[in-house]
């Protein structure tokens, strides 16, 4: 299951607060356009594996185990996305995803 956050105010709060995500689990934002979109890891209580992805669905930028402890550090990918999609982390390691890789959305 994939929550996803599609406006300003779904996107800014995120998972901030929310309960350790279960495998399988994660939410993508989605945007109106590319662009190099920042990702925090305000008022997280768990790590994430961030990915970005361009329109077509490929990764751009992938950031394994980000920490809470990371904020007030901002992660920005290495290109322009449309997508970032936040999953437990170590699933990126567990399922082989990396830069190029296709995201099925």
């Amino acid at each position: 299951f994939v929550a996803v956050a599609d406006t300003p105010a779904s996107r800014e709060l995120g998972l901030s607060g929310h309960a350790p995500l279960a495998e399988g689990e994660g939410m993508l934002f989605v945007f109106d356009a590319e662009g190099r979109w920042g990702i925090w890891m305000k008022d997280m209580l768990f790590p994430l594996d961030i990915l970005w992805a361009d329109a077509d669905g490929v990764v751009v930028t992938v950031v394994e185990r980000a920490s809470p402890d990371s904020y007030p550090q901002i992660f920005h990918p290495s290109a322009p996305a449309r997508y970032v999609l936040e999953l437990p982390a170590g699933y990126v390691e567990r399922q082989g995803i990396a830069e190029g890789s296709q995201l099925v959305l």
